[in-house]
């Protein structure tokens, strides 16, 4: 998938999170949707971007949660 897209819809995410009046607005709540509702590999890759800085609209809640975020296990 376009790392623009997965960053897209992290940013998503985040938003609601944040806005939401009914819901808890914190890291823990974007990274618990993305570790349910994500394909492990759409969560390495967005992992991976964040990590080399190679997006510059990501949203400080998406930030904030990808140490949370649980990544696949590597198989050798």
């Amino acid at each position: 998938m376009p790392p623009e897209k997965l960053v897209h819809m992290a940013n998503q995410i985040a938003m609601f999170c944040q806005t939401n009046p009914n819901g808890a607005r914190h890291t823990a709540d974007v990274a618990d949707h993305i570790n349910k509702y994500w394909d492990p590999r759409m969560r390495r890759q967005l992992v991976d971007v964040v990590a080399a800085d190679a997006a510059d609209d990501i949203h400080p809640l998406v930030r904030a949660a990808i140490s949370a975020i649980r990544l696949p296990v590597e198989l050798s």
